[in-house]
C-alpha cells in the first residue's frame, strides 16, 4: 500500500506483533525511544518527524498493565504535541476489560476509566480485538473498530476436520460467540452455567446441551490463570465428552497457566498472538497471528473502506 503519511509505532508490550503488522503494510515500524528514569518514571521520544501523519500506536495492555497504560498515554501526548494529523491506538488486548460493570457496591468501572483516559489525552480512533464485553465500545466518544478473531479460529478448525464436534460456551456471557462459531462449523452448541465465589474462581453448576461422545470446542475471549477452563474441561469429561479443543483470542497466561493447560483432557489450545507469550509452549499449543487482520483493518481505515468486509467467517 501507499505508506505516505502513515506511520506505525510500537509500545514496549509487544514489538514482535508490530513488526508483523508493519510487514503486512509494507512499511517499517517508526523509530521511537521508550525508557525509564532511575525513579521509574516513563520517557517517550519520537526519533523522526510525525508532523501531519496518520499515526498508529500499538500497545497490548498486558503485564505490567499500569506501566503499559501510562506509556501509551505518554506516546499519545507526545504525538499530539508533535502535530500528528490523527492518532489511532491499536489495542490487540484491552486490559481492564473484565471490570466493565459494578458487580458489588463501591467498585470502580475500570474499563470506563481507561476509555476516558484515552479520549482525554487525545486519541482519535481505537482499534481493538474481541473485547471481554462488546458494550465497552459505548464507553468511548470516539470511533472504535471492534475486530474479532472468530474467522481465524473457524478456518483453523475447519482444516482440522474435527469428528462429531460440539461448540461449548464456558458461561452465559459467551453464548452469542459460541452460537456464531457453531453456525460457521455446522455443529451443535452447549452452554456451561457457573457461579463465581471469588475472582479467578468458578464452579460449574449445569451443562445445557448434549456433550456425551462429542468433541468439545470451547470458545473464550481470554485465558488468564486457566483455573476456570480446567473446571470446564473436567465438567465436560464428567458428562462423557471427548478431549476438547480450547480456543481463546487473548493468551494473558499468568501464574504458570501454560503448565496448567498442558492437561490430558485438552487436545489443543488455540490462541492468537494478541498478547506476548513468554517462554516456550508445548506441542499442545497453536498460535495464530492477528497481524494480517490488523494490517487489513488499517488499510481499510486509510482507504475509507468498510471494516465489516473483513468478516466473512465460514467462507
Amino acid at each position: 500500500m501507499d505508506s505516505k503519511g502513515l506511520m506505525i509505532f510500537s509500545g514496549s508490550s509487544h514489538p514482535s506483533l508490530v513488526k508483523k503488522i508493519a510487514d503486512e503494510l509494507h512499511i517499517r515500524p517508526g523509530k521511537i525511544r521508550l525508557g525509564r528514569f532511575k525513579s521509574g518514571e516513563i520517557y517517550v521520544h519520537y526519533e523522526e518527524s510525525i508532523r501531519n501523519t496518520e499515526v498508529y500506536l500499538v500497545q497490548s495492555i498486558t503485564s505490567p498493565v499500569n506501566d503499559h497504560i501510562m506509556e501509551l498515554l505518554f506516546m499519545v501526548d507526545a504525538a499530539r504535541r508533535a502535530s500528528a494529523r490523527t492518532i489511532n491506538v491499536v489495542l490487540p488486548y484491552f486490559g481492564y476489560a473484565r471490570q466493565e460493570k459494578k458487580d458489588a457496591p463501591r467498585e470502580p468501572i475500570s474499563a470506563k476509566v481507561v476509555a476516558d483516559l484515552l479520549h482525554t489525552v487525545g486519541v482519535d480512533r481505537v482499534i481493538t480485538l474481541d473485547l471481554h464485553a462488546p458494550a465497552i465500545q459505548g464507553f468511548f466518544n470516539i470511533p472504535v473498530d471492534h475486530l474479532t478473531a472468530l474467522d481465524l479460529f473457524t478456518r483453523y478448525l475447519n482444516e482440522k476436520g474435527i469428528s462429531n464436534p460440539v461448540v461449548v460456551s464456558p458461561d452465559a456471557g459467551r453464548v452469542k460467540t459460541a452460537e456464531k462459531l457453531a453456525t460457521y462449523l455446522d455443529a451443535p452448541f452447549a452452554v456451561m452455567l457457573k457461579r463465581r465465589p471469588a475472582h479467578h474462581q468458578a464452579q460449574i453448576t449445569h451443562i445445557v446441551g448434549e456433550v456425551k461422545g462429542r468433541t468439545p470446542i470451547i470458545i473464550e475471549d481470554m485465558i488468564d490463570t486457566g483455573n476456570t477452563v480446567i473446571n470446564v474441561i473436567e465438567g465436560l469429561k464428567s458428562k462423557g465428552a471427548e478431549d476438547a479443543f480450547l480456543c481463546a483470542t487473548h493468551p494473558v497466561f499468568s501464574d504458570d497457566t501454560e503448565i496448567r493447560l498442558d492437561h490430558a483432557g485438552i487436545q489443543e489450545v488455540v490462541v492468537t498472538d494478541s498478547c506476548p507469550i513468554q517462554g516456550s509452549l508445548s506441542d499442545r499449543f497453536r498460535v495464530l497471528s492477528v497481524a494480517p487482520l490488523l494490517g487489513k483493518a488499517i488499510q481499510l481505515i486509510e482507504g475509507g473502506g468498510s471494516i465489516s468486509t473483513l468478516f466473512r467467517a465460514g467462507m
